[in-house]
């Protein structure tokens, strides 16, 4: 399983296949602060993809392929007042 869960923090390491998103989703909606961390990522199933751009609040660390770096999975934040 390339899904790691701790108290604050997901981390994704290596290629998340698709058997990942269950476990991903599970561990977001237990915990929606938690921190998602792709530094060691090194690829994802799409599915994998949607859920970072559904329900992680935060995520730490550079994508190591090129193109989801370029790609911004954070969730928008409001305006500040």
């Amino acid at each position: 399983m390339s899904i790691v869960v701790e108290s604050e923090i997901v981390r994704l390491v290596g290629a998340c296949p698709v058997e990942d998103a269950e476990p991903l989703l599970l561990a977001l909606q237990d915990d929606p602060q938690r921190v998602v961390d792709v530094s060691a990522m090194e690829g994802a199933h799409f599915a994998v993809l949607q859920l970072l751009a559904l329900f992680a609040r935060r995520i730490e660390g550079d994508f190591a392929d090129p193109l989801l770096q370029r790609l911004s999975f954070a969730a928008p934040q409001p305006p500040a007042l």
